[in-house]
């Protein structure tokens, strides 16, 4: 075995330099290229944009760039493909190492139920944004003949009218029915006199008018039971789109019970 000389002073200050010298070579050697081989130090991956892209071969792509992938949350988005992803983290761009687990967030396959808001009564700008509040969307407008102009009458779903608090689904088209206001055409006011109610209801609202208030007034000689005697405004008066008829009419006929026997009338 050969022997360290330390004849003299400098001999045994030569040998302890090279014993530091090869410690400092080796604790060097071990942080900046041992640990930088085996943890791939400073080799940083680009995060790639995953928005819009479907789960579905998510897998495979991310593996090819080292990166794996979790889903952290699922919500429901109106018009957008099940699973597609909506948002991730970490950032489209972001450095990290490989392995590195990216985050997720899909929509999901289902709609969730919500309760339906009531829209009757409210402005057409104010159903809009309540309607995209709560999730659900505007679908087809249609015009009723009402002095309450772009006011929501009535709201309907898949052709029948849908009632505040009725579950439906997240996304669904509302439809909505509007009034058109009085409009400013002018008319002449048809006549209903001498005609049974029933009748002039429908010669009315026929004409594009509505039946406003009924009031009963005592029959003359010769006016049969449940005939209009009287209309305001007067047939021939002008009149528009929309506008109220208040009709007079006699007294109803009064039918006898079934279980009323001919001894118990009045003779």
């Amino acid at each position: 075995m050969a022997k360290i000389s330390t004849q003299s002073r400098t001999d045994l200050l030569i040998h302890i330099g090279i014993v530091v010298s090869l410690l400092l070579v080796l604790f060097l050697g071990f942080f900046f290229v041992y640990l930088p081989f085996t943890t791939n130090h400073g080799e940083a991956i680009t995060v790639p944009d995953l928005k819009k892209k479907s789960v579905e071969g998510l897998e495979d792509f991310l593996d090819s760039r080292d990166l794996r992938y979790e889903v952290s949350d699922c919500t429901f988005v109106a018009n957008v493909p099940a699973l597609t992803i909506i948002s991730q983290y970490p950032q489209p761009g972001e450095k990290v190492k490989e392995g590195r687990k990216i985050y997720v967030t899909v929509v999901s396959r289902t709609a969730p139920l919500i309760k339906m808001p009531k829209l009757t009564d409210m402005t057409h700008r104010s159903a809009q944004m309540l309607l995209k509040s709560v999730g659900l969307e505007e679908g087809n407008i249609s015009y009723v003949p009402d002095m309450a102009q772009n006011a929501v009458l009535r709201q309907m779903f898949n052709g029948k009218e849908i009632f505040p608090g009725q579950p439906i689904a997240k996304g669904s088209k509302i439809d909505l029915e509007l009034g058109e206001g009085l409009g400013t055409a002018q008319f002449e006011a048809p006549s209903v006199l001498d005609m049974p109610l029933d009748e002039a209801k429908i010669a009315i609202i026929g004409a594009g008018l509505k039946v406003g208030q009924q009031m009963t007034i005592p029959a003359e000689e010769g006016q049969a039971a449940g005939t209009v005697v009287r209309q305001n405004p007067d047939a021939g008066n002008s009149v528009r789109i929309g506008d109220v008829i208040d009709l007079w009419v006699t007294p109803q006929a009064v039918e006898p019970a079934e279980n009323e026997n001919e001894d118990d009338l009045p003779k």
